[in-house]
C-alpha cells in the first residue's frame, strides 16, 4: 500500500497538468474565434470565384489551358505520376487531429500502390510520421501553421510551385490531390480529400439570366488563364486556415477532456488517501489500546 506522502506527490502532480491543461484550453479558444472568423471570411471569396468561373465555363466550352482536365492527354508507357499534399498540424496535444489526417494519408497511398506518388507535407506532425516509415516526400514546409496566422503569401509560394510540377515538360505530375481537416465546430472536424489539378470543368447549369448578370472587358480566355492559378492558390490558402481552425478546435476539446480526466483522478487519488490516513490513524488508536492494556 503507498504511503501518504507518495499519493500527496502524486495529486501535487496532477494538480499541476490540470493547471496547465486549463490554460491551453482557453488559450486554444481564444485562438479558435479567430481563426474561426478567418474562415467564415475566406469561404465567399471561393464561392464567388466557383461562380464566376462557372459563368466562364458556359461562355468558352472550348477553351483549352494546361490547369484544364480536357487539356490534359495521357502519355502511354509511362507510369502515372500523382503528388499528395498533406496539411497536418506542427504541434501535438490536439486529440486525433494528426492521427486521422495520417491515417487518411495512408489509405490513399495505399489505394494508389500502381502509380508513383510524392507527398508534399506542410505540418511537423505529417513529416515526422512519413519519414519514419520511408516513403517519397518531394517536398515539406515546416513551421506556416504553427504560429496560427496563415498568410496568403506562404499559401501563393506553395501553389505556385505545384502548378509548376504538374505543367513542366520534364517531368510533369499527372494529379495533384489534397488532404486536410475540414473545419465544422469546435467539436467536429473531418478529413477531406479534393482534387487541386487538373481543374474539372465546371458543369454548373446557368440560364441566360444569370449570364447578363457579369460583363468582362477581357476575352473568356484571357480571364480564365488569370483566375485559374488564383483558384489553386485560394483553394490551398482555405484549406490552410481550415486546418488552423480544426487543429485549435481539436486541441481545446482534447484539454478539456484532459482537464475531466485530471478531475477524476484527483478525487480517486483522494479517497485513496483519506483510505490509508484513517487506516493509519485506526492502527495507532488499536495500537495504544493494546498498550494501555497490556499495563
Amino acid at each position: 500500500m503507498p504511503n501518504l506522502q507518495d499519493i500527496r506527490r502524486r495529486i501535487r502532480a496532477v494538480k499541476n497538468m490540470r493547471q496547465i491543461t486549463k490554460a491551453m484550453k482557453m488559450v486554444s479558444a481564444a485562438k479558435l474565434r479567430r481563426a474561426q472568423e478567418r474562415v467564415v471570411a475566406a469561404r465567399p471569396y471561393t464561392v464567388k470565384m466557383m461562380d464566376i468561373m462557372s459563368d466562364l465555363s458556359k461562355r468558352a466550352p472550348e477553351f483549352q489551358h494546361p490547369l484544364l482536365a480536357n487539356s490534359r492527354k495521357p502519355v502511354e508507357g509511362r507510369q502515372e505520376r500523382i503528388i499528395l499534399v498533406l496539411v497536418t498540424a506542427d504541434k501535438g496535444l490536439c486529440g486525433g487531429f494528426n492521427t486521422n489526417l495520417n491515417r487518411a494519408a495512408t489509405q490513399f497511398l495505399r489505394r494508389h500502390t500502381g502509380q508513383q506518388v510524392e507527398l508534399i507535407l506542410i505540418g511537423r506532425k505529417g513529416a515526422e510520421y512519413f519519414k519514419r516509415r520511408g516513403v517519397n516526400i518531394r517536398r515539406d514546409y515546416l513551421g506556416i501553421t504553427g504560429s496560427g496566422k496563415v498568410s496568403f503569401a506562404d499559401a501563393q509560394q506553395i501553389a505556385q510551385q505545384l502548378v509548376a510540377d504538374f505543367t513542366s515538360e520534364e517531368n510533369p505530375v499527372d494529379q495533384i490531390y489534397l488532404i486536410y481537416n475540414e473545419f465544422k465546430s469546435a467539436l467536429s472536424q473531418r478529413p477531406v480529400e479534393e482534387t487541386m489539378l487538373p481543374i474539372g470543368r465546371i458543369q454548373d447549369e446557368l440560364d441566360q439570366e444569370h449570364l447578363l448578370q457579369y460583363s468582362y472587358e477581357q476575352s473568356p480566355g484571357e480571364t480564365f488563364g488569370t483566375l485559374l492559378p488564383k483558384l489553386v492558390e485560394t483553394q490551398l490558402y482555405r484549406a490552410l486556415l481550415e486546418s488552423v481552425a480544426s487543429e485549435h478546435g481539436a486541441r481545446m476539446t482534447a484539454m478539456d477532456s484532459a482537464s475531466k480526466n485530471a478531475n477524476e483522478v484527483i478525487d480517486k487519488l483522494t479517497l485513496n488517501m483519506n483510505r490509508v490516513r484513517q487506516a493509519a490513524i485506526t492502527r495507532e488508536i488499536i495500537e495504544v489500546v493494546s498498550g494501555a492494556a497490556a499495563l
